[in-house]
């Protein structure tokens, strides 16, 4: 079979055919023979192969056939390929010739003449199709519930696998995110159900298998494309679409990290989606009893194998801690990954834990946790434990002789340590044994861990932890720590609300300007100054107080005076 792509139907004159071919009106031109040379040759099926050596076969008997050509109109406006093959050779060959040229999955494909649907198991003879037949290759149709959402997501993928063959587009960047706004803005914001067809339509139309072997095409921009398109789907799933849809979100990030791990664990795209499939862990579902995933929940099979490459990172970053302190150690990235990911399969443990106490042996489930993956986690508990203790002891050694003061700068490194052992303490709590073993090592290093608390821990951090043993800290740590439960306190009044007021004439004044106040100006503070002196300040201010409250009080002053016939009644003073 011989294949021949051209950017439109040529008409060809000129050039000899062999014996073998029926005569054509459109015939090749003088460099037939030259182009015949450099024909594609595609991959026979064994099927189509057993045929060939059928009729070779017959063929000695003095049976000859002869080929067709005919003409294949690609869908999308894009060229027009010329094609020959065998009158017995299937329709199905015709489509996968077709795969191996474009790159077009077969299941994708549909192939028009004269207005029929040509189908897999017929031959072109079967058809009718003869020498210069024009057919014409069209998107698989589709029968669903949201036909636009198809033809947006159609229309995307078609665009980016002629970006991926090289073609040229102006602001391609631009219309493929113009796509996926337009998807997305189909999808329900609020109704799970209605929402997983459309997530279900992204992942069938292979959309994040094209953008990546967008993303990994050698044309100029194609990465930069793909790359501001990756990333725009990702950011409006999570920021427009309702945290009940995060589930559906999740399992198509999942995809797009599973494809960009082949590019590379330390590739900017994919470092970008392994982030945001951890955000997304929080409000996602996740099943942990097994492959039974009806619901389209994510499986904690598919989160564990990040755990693994995000312990083995801050394995390496804490080693790089020791040798170069200056340098930044664990990325803050690669520490905010790890606890977003480790949370689920903490979870998972306890669920299996509590599944298998509950259940006599015969009966439990064989898609639950693998024993083996339990043990690992141990063992990461161990070396993290092991780890972080040299951390410690070296950064002691580092402040030894040293008296810290507020404002000197720590290194940078450092300023990790307290989230990595908040997530050992979490994962100390599911073995036994782990808990006492971190808290010695805490004990050991007690000074560097108070001056880690004092420095590091914030109000946005849980802290309850470290309280629950005295032992590893002092009066400073625990007095910081019992000040970072407090809420910030705001200062945001602009202006105080200011009173110049007579000695004489103290609780009648007072009284106008507290009395004509808007209550929020009264809430910034209240500026005092007396009539006839310079004196200002919290002093002043304190003494008006005073003043004021005797006045209050004074029994020639009585804000109420008692009723003359019922001593229990009052009224206003005039």
């Amino acid at each position: 079979m011989s294949v021949i792509e051209t950017p439109a139907v040529h008409h060809r004159s000129g050039g000899a055919t062999d014996h073998h071919r029926h005569p054509s009106k459109r015939k090749f031109d003088d460099e037939d023979d030259e182009e015949l040379s450099d024909l594609v040759c595609v991959r026979m099926r064994k099927d189509e192969a057993k045929a060939v050596n059928s009729w070779s076969a017959s063929s000695d008997g003095g049976v000859q056939r002869s080929h067709i050509q005919f003409f294949v109109r690609m869908m999308s406006g894009g060229n027009t390929i010329v094609m020959q093959a065998f009158p017995e050779d299937s329709v199905k060959s015709i489509h996968e010739r077709i795969q191996s040229m474009k790159g077009i999955p077969v299941f994708e494909q549909r192939l028009i003449y004269r207005g029929k649907q040509l189908q897999w198991e017929q031959t072109l003879s079967e058809c009718s199709i003869q020498n210069d037949a024009n057919l014409q290759l069209v998107g698989r149709m589709r029968s669903t519930e949201h036909p636009q959402a198809w033809q947006v997501i159609n229309d995307m993928v078609s665009l980016v696998y002629r970006l991926c063959r090289g073609e040229t587009f102006h602001d391609a960047t631009k219309s493929v995110k113009g796509l996926i706004t337009n998807y997305l803005s189909m999808t329900p914001r609020i109704d799970n159900d209605s929402a997983s067809g459309y997530f279900q339509i992204f992942m069938s139309s292979s959309a994040p298998a094209v953008l990546v072997m967008l993303y990994v095409s050698p044309y100029a921009g194609n990465k930069d494309c793909a790359d501001s398109s990756v990333r725009h789907f990702l950011c409006s799933c999570r920021n427009t679409l309702a945290k009940a849809l995060h589930g559906q979100c999740a399992r198509v990030v999942l995809e797009f990290c599973k494809l960009l791990r082949r590019v590379g664990c330390d590739d900017p795209l994919y470092l970008y989606c392994r982030s945001t499939f951890g955000s997304l862990l929080e409000t996602a579902g996740v099943s942990y009893a097994g492959s039974d995933n009806a619901k389209g929940l994510v499986l904690i099979q598919d989160i564990f194998p990040f755990v693994c490459e995000l312990a083995n990172s801050l394995l390496r970053d804490l080693d790089l801690s020791m040798d170069s302190p200056s340098a930044t150690g664990p990325l803050s990235n690669d520490v905010g990954d790890f606890t977003a990911f480790l949370m689920p399969l903490r979870t998972g443990i306890k669920e299996q834990r509590a599944l298998k106490d509950s259940m006599a042996q015969e009966k439990r489930h064989k898609d639950l946790l693998l024993a083996e993956e339990i043990e690992y986690l141990h063992r990461l508990y161990v070396e993290l434990l092991n780890k972080i203790d040299l951390c410690l002891q070296k950064m002691d050694q580092s402040l030894a002789g040293q008296e810290m003061l507020e404002g000197d700068h720590l290194y940078p490194a450092w300023s990790h340590y307290l989230s990595i052992l908040k997530e050992m303490y979490q994962i100390s709590k599911l073995y036994d044994g782990a808990e006492e073993k971190l808290w010695s090592v805490l004990t050991r290093h007690r000074s560097v861990l108070c001056l880690l608390i004092v420095r590091y821990a914030k109000r946005t951090d849980e802290h309850q932890w470290i309280l629950e043993h005295r032992s590893v800290t002092n009066f400073e740590s625990r007095r910081h720590l019992a000040m970072m439960m407090f809420p910030e306190v705001k200062e945001d009044y602009e202006e105080l609300h200011e009173m110049l007021i007579d000695r004489s004439q103290l609780l009648v004044e007072s009284f106008e300007y507290i009395a004509r106040a808007e209550p929020e100006s009264l809430h910034a503070g209240l500026f005092m100054e007396f009539k006839n002196e310079e004196a200002t300040g919290p002093g002043v201010l304190r003494e008006w107080f005073l003043l004021v409250c005797q006045a209050i009080f004074n029994p020639q002053n009585a804000l109420f005076v008692a009723c003359p016939n019922d001593r229990r009644r009052f009224f206003p003073n005039p």
